[in-house]
């Protein structure tokens, strides 16, 4: 619990160093807190901040800096009111015309990547959605070794993608033949999902032997390739001052960027979210971002979250600025997607 005054004080520093880039002094706390204390009240203040892990002591300056912690704080408690009204689809669509505006859902998913670190000048990130309509033209089984199977998946608008099945049983060319015609005599037209109920259905006419391959294949899906991390504009983290004076954690965040593994999954962790989800430093779990915010919003197909969308910068930024810009552009993907 902090006491009025510390809060004032504390809200008063985040803000002057979001604004300024500079540690913050005694001096320059009173002139902007508008509070009526000495200077030496204003230092007691500031000592217990940084005791209680909300502000640090840079060892060049008197002047102190927020911690992660002193940011969660002050987003927490004072942009608790949604700021979104100062932004709309319509001011962003004027500022730049023709964004996301594509009958092409890759182009367009690109687009608010794009658009994001425009308008952020920070990194723009995006879980792409998995394809779940796709739906199948033709299924074939091609036999590796005793109990390895490639499964062949051709999808009707002409994507051929691949899986290594495991199975129990050693099938010879034949029963994989029959195992291929009988799902070829269904699957026509349909996505996997509905596939699996008409199979549970007749599989009975199947020898047993077979089942288990079917029961494989139908594991499988083939909208999960479609899923993957896009990003644009990491080279505007270059130009930030707080990351760029560690070149060693700037690497691992550009290490991050090529692998994209774990940030694929932070970005799947916001699909579960209501509105936007705000990581500062360290809640990300993830080291590369320690000294990062990353703030992230769902988008929709049909009323159906598909996909999540952000950007990545340091954890000084103007976040009653970022947050409306992220879950506006959220709001234009998911028109874009939907009609």
């Amino acid at each position: 619990m902090l006491s009025e005054r510390a809060q004032i004080l504390l809200r008063t520093l985040v803000e002057r160093y979001i604004a300024d880039g500079q540690p913050v002094g005694s001096k320059a706390l009173t002139h902007y807190s508008g509070l009526d204390v000495s200077s030496a009240t204003i230092r007691n203040v500031m000592a217990d901040l940084e005791e209680l892990g909300f502000v640090a002591s840079p060892h060049t300056s008197a002047g102190r800096i927020p911690t992660a912690r002193g940011y969660r704080f002050f987003v927490d408690s004072y942009l608790s009111v949604n700021p979104l009204e100062r932004l709309s689809t319509d001011d962003i669509l004027r500022a730049h015309p023709g964004s996301m505006l594509s009958d092409n859902p890759q182009r367009a998913v690109m687009s608010a990547s794009q658009l994001l670190s425009q308008l952020t000048n920070f990194a723009g990130v995006v879980l792409s959605p998995k394809r779940q309509d796709v739906r199948l033209k033709q299924v074939e089984f091609l036999k590796l070794s005793d109990k390895r199977v490639l499964l062949i998946l051709v999808t009707t608008d002409g994507d051929v993608q691949n899986r290594i099945l495991h199975i129990d049983t050693d099938l010879d060319a034949g029963q994989l033949l029959e195992a291929s015609n009988f799902l070829n005599a269904h699957c026509a037209g349909r996505t996997l999902g509905s596939l699996r109920g008409i199979v549970e259905a007749e599989i009975h006419q199947l020898r047993g032997e077979l089942v288990g391959l079917l029961n494989a294949a139908l594991a499988q899906s083939p909208g999960d390739e479609g899923a993957g991390v896009l990003i644009s504009g990491e080279h505007h983290l270059l130009g930030s001052a707080e990351l760029a004076a560690n070149m060693g954690r700037l690497k691992q965040l550009f290490e991050l960027f090529e692998r994209k593994a774990s940030l694929l999954q932070l970005l799947e962790s916001g699909c579960a979210a209501e509105g936007v989800q705000i990581f500062i430093g360290g809640e990300s779990g993830l080291a590369p971002l320690d000294e990062c915010s990353v703030i992230t919003a769902p988008y929709h197909l049909d009323g159906q979250v598909v996909g999540t969308l952000g950007v990545i910068g340091p954890t000084r930024m103007a976040y009653e600025r970022v947050i409306p810009i992220v879950d506006v552009t959220a709001r234009l993907l998911s028109n874009a997607l939907s009609s």
